[in-house]
């Protein structure tokens, strides 16, 4: 198939080089994301290729369908940057990536996690200012203390391990709770508990219309004070001037990112020379316990190639059967 490439950077080109066995696929690697204004350059592709800041609406898909495209691959597990109905009445097939390595993803939300309660980002610069006062750096022992996972996927549910080991209480909601979570000794509860009783808040689920701004003033108003939250999943689920709020008035005592509801025009490019026209994410990074990443939990060596490597099985698969593996609308559990 003839694949134009949106949104993409080095690391995509050699990972995909590997991955495109024999040369099956042809790929036309593009840096802009994919949306309106950029549409036209997928003209006489078979397919195209898109990330998470890609921007596939109903009038986006129905172009694609005019210049011939049949398969939109999504290098990533999420889908809900593509209007999906449009897709299925145009006939373009939509394959995802469901499971690349959520022991990247589960690792780097711990170390978030970590990293907030002991302050080591700001330890750091201080230490190469030649600063060694331990003022203002004071954590507290995750041993015991209460963690609310929101989604229990392969990521959440990695995650659980991964705090049970530290000696952390885990409690957990999920409309469709996993067993395999539950084997583990995590208590599934609902909601408005969840939020009452966690220290640690950790985002583990897709984004839908449902749970859009899932955090927002009604869910932080039943947190603890000095509550964190975590958000390795979708930027989305967090109503962001609502937590700016709480973590004015100390309700939120750490959050930690690694995505931003409007990071579209933000993450993945080196906008060090630029003025960041954002006041709202300006805004966050203005708070010490506050750490902010751009959407990195994901990047590993190991993620990488699985990336590849199923994206590149959807595309060959679409191409002789006109189905694949990874086809969205099959059902299952989906996890960022």
């Amino acid at each position: 198939m003839n694949v134009a490439f949106f949104s993409t950077k080095k690391y995509d080109r050699v990972s995909f080089l590997a991955a495109n066995n024999a040369e099956r696929h042809t790929f036309r690697y593009l840096e802009p994301h994919l949306n309106a204004e950029t549409v036209a350059l997928a003209r006489g592709s078979d397919a195209v290729c898109v990330f998470v800041n890609d921007r596939l609406d109903a009038g986006v898909v129905a172009e694609l369908c005019a210049f011939g495209v049949r398969f939109i691959a999504l290098r990533c597990a999420g889908f809900n940057n593509v209007d999906l109905v449009e897709a299925a009445k145009c006939g373009i097939g939509v394959g995802r990536v469901p499971a690349y390595s959520p022991h990247a993803v589960a690792e780097y939300t711990v170390a978030l996690m970590l990293t907030l309660n002991r302050q080591i980002h700001r330890a750091y610069n201080r230490v190469r200012e030649g600063n060694f006062s331990l003022e203002g750096l004071i954590g507290f022992d995750f041993y015991g203390r209460t963690v609310g996972l929101i989604g229990t996927g392969k990521i959440g549910t990695i995650t659980a391990k991964i705090l049970l080991g530290l000696g952390c209480q885990v409690i957990a909601y999920d409309p469709f709770p996993n067993p395999e979570c539950a084997a583990l000794g995590v208590e599934f509860v609902g909601l408005e508990r969840l939020f009452r009783e966690a220290h640690v808040i950790s985002l583990h689920c897709p984004l839908t219309p449902e749970n859009h701004h899932l955090i927002s003033d009604p869910a932080l108003a039943k947190m603890r004070d000095g509550v964190m939250i975590i958000n390795t999943s979708r930027g989305a689920l967090i109503d962001t001037r609502a937590v700016i709020e709480a973590l004015k008035s100390g309700r939120v005592g750490y959050l930690g990112l690694d995505v931003y509801e409007e990071e579209g025009d933000l993450f993945f490019e080196d906008l060090s020379d630029k003025i960041i026209a954002d006041d709202i994410f300006s805004r966050l990074q203005t708070f010490p316990n506050v750490l902010i990443t751009g959407h990195q939990a994901f990047f590993t060596r190991n993620a990488l190639e699985k990336i590849a490597a199923t994206t590149v099985t959807n595309l060959t698969e679409f191409e002789t059967t006109g189905r694949c593996a990874g086809a969205v609308g099959g059902g299952g559990r989906v996890e960022g």
